[in-house]
């Protein structure tokens, strides 16, 4: 069997149990044991990253917890020439994050079997909060975005990855000639009347929802009346921060247009680079991280684990990908640590709450991730 195959199928369990169930030291010393093995992969296959985990200051066998492996700052996964740890051949998708003005997007390259994978790691997470039936799914976006491409933005990549729970997908937005977005009310009405009484699946990114659907039915005095809907949302919150939208203001102008609870809508973290494990909030407002996967918090200055209750840069660990080099990503968000297990919701493991993109001012030292990098002489801070 070849060192691929052999991956697959030690990843595969840990997409069979139930997400989270397993005891976080079990769930830990597996990730652990899977983590070497997918960076010595990823090492004979990018002799880039082969040199950036040569001058790490801990070998990745001597590692005796995750957070001592070698990490990526997620600004890797930039550049004119991204990294890559499949043929060319096999590449089936290429996948480029948002990015703001003046800035480069992430571009993350899967293949077949990484792509089977990730659809599988978010069916798993949102099945755990919303069920497994196949249902009505509205799109608060264009229809353009749902296409599905060679080359995919984060949007289309988010909501390709609910189409699983999907019995028919309808799309509330359009574009016009020049390109602005408006509702299109009267297919969405037409599917409301039709669905009213049924579980209805809704997506869309935070500020398109706010933007282009709450505010018009606002104006315009129409609510929809689907009391069984899931909201779910990510992204954009900086734009409506800066229109002082709070996410608690967000959730009661989304429940008021559909006519749902408030506790129906639901925020969750995700992004291209950690693809394949997404964060949905519980009832209780925390975030809580799958048995194929683990967060790490670090402390902005000295890049050491911080402990419950405390804050710092958010850290992504997933054994899913193995087209590309995304373990072990430092990301450029804030977040707080609040525990493992005993959250009240009943489900295991790291739990934790998203606060807030980083400016580039807030990370200093050895970690500073608006440095410029370079993966043939880089070498990182010991944690």
């Amino acid at each position: 069997m070849n060192k691929l195959a052999d991956l697959e199928k030690s990843i595969s369990p840990l997409l069979d149990v139930r997400p989270y169930s397993v005891p976080p030291l079990e769930r830990r010393a597996a990730l652990l044991r899977l983590f070497k093995r997918e960076l010595d992969y990823a090492c004979a296959h990018s002799s880039k990253f082969k040199n950036y985990v040569r001058h790490w200051p801990v070998s990745i066998q001597a590692a005796n917890s995750i957070d001592n492996l070698p990490y990526l700052p997620v600004a890797m996964l930039k550049g004119d020439s991204p990294l890559s740890l499949a043929r060319t051949g096999d590449i089936t998708r290429i996948l480029t994050s948002s990015a703001t003005t003046g800035q480069q997007p992430s571009r993350v390259f899967l293949d077949a079997a990484t792509s089977r994978r990730l659809t599988r790691g978010v069916s798993v997470i949102v099945r755990d909060f919303i069920g497994p039936a196949r249902r009505p799914y509205l799109v608060v976006d264009t229809p353009e975005n749902l296409r599905r491409r060679p080359e995919m933005g984060a949007r289309g990549a988010a909501i390709q990855a609910f189409t699983p729970f999907a019995s028919k997908i309808v799309c509330c937005l359009r574009s016009d000639s020049e390109g602005a977005t408006s509702l299109d009310l009267e297919i969405l009405r037409a599917h409301a009347d039709k669905w009213r009484e049924s579980e209805v699946l809704v997506f869309g990114f935070t500020h398109v929802i706010w933007t282009h659907f709450v505010l018009p039915l606002w104006r315009k005095g129409i609510t929809l009346a689907l009391p069984n809907v899931h909201v779910l949302h990510s992204g954009g919150w900086k734009r409506l921060e800066q229109q002082a939208v709070s996410k608690d203001v967000f959730a009661s102008g989304v429940s008021s247009v559909f006519g749902c609870k408030t506790e129906r809508v639901v925020d969750f973290y995700g992004m291209v680079e950690n693809v394949g494990v997404v964060y949905p909030d519980c009832d209780q407002g925390h975030k809580h991280v799958p048995a194929f996967a683990e967060v790490i918090i670090r402390d902005p200055l000295t890049l050491a684990p911080v402990s419950p209750g405390h804050m710092g840069l958010l850290q992504v660990c997933s054994v899913l990908p193995t087209s590309f080099p995304g373990f072990l990503l430092l990301t450029e968000d804030m977040a707080k640590l609040i525990g493992v297990d005993g959250c009240p919701c009943g489900r295991r493991g790291t739990y934790f709450r998203y606060l807030h993109r980083v400016p580039k001012s807030e990370v200093r030292g050895c970690g500073n991730i608006d440095m410029p990098l370079r993966l043939e002489n880089q070498a990182r801070c010991p944690t």
